[in-house]
């Protein structure tokens, strides 16, 4: 078996699993996430005694922790992402809107909806991190299987 099918196979397989046990799956990736970012903060702390090394490193390891203890990582982290997509989509959209130059009304007006759109599902996200491992899990299982059927 090639590499590829292996990912794709892996892959299939953690999508099912984030869609069976959504409430495990995202609170043990909010675990593994906020491990690493605690060893990363200790790195960066270690390594160079520098001003900014150490504020990134005590930056990083407040946020583990809380990744550890409170926060739901996924649904954060895909939430915050939702919001600044939004934006930054809104925002193109509004300036493709004004500008009027090469670009179409309808065009623009499609780039606003979905920067709403993308904000709405951020909020969803953070609300309630169900959501975030499901769409997620499904998101594992389409790469795995174009993963599998790629040669």
């Amino acid at each position: 078996m090639e590499s590829k099918q292996i990912s794709g196979i892996l892959s299939i397989i953690f999508g099912l699993l984030f869609i069976i046990f959504p409430i495990f799956s995202s609170g043990l990736a909010s675990i593994i996430i906020g491990v690493s970012l605690v060893f990363v903060g200790v790195a960066s702390i270690v390594t160079d005694l520098s001003a900014l090394n150490v504020l990134i490193g005590i930056l990083a390891i407040i946020f583990g922790l809380l990744f550890i203890f409170k926060i739901d990582a996924l649904s954060f982290l895909l939430g915050l992402q939702c919001y600044i997509i939004g934006i930054i989509l809104i925002l193109i959209g509004i300036v493709f809107l004004l500008s009027g130059k090469n670009f179409s009304k309808i065009s623009a007006i499609l780039l606003i909806i979905l920067g709403i759109i993308a904000f709405i599902l951020g909020g969803l996200s953070v609300r309630n991190p169900l959501y975030v491992a499901i769409l997620i899990g499904i998101c594992l299982i389409i790469q795995g299987i174009s993963l599998f059927i790629s040669e």
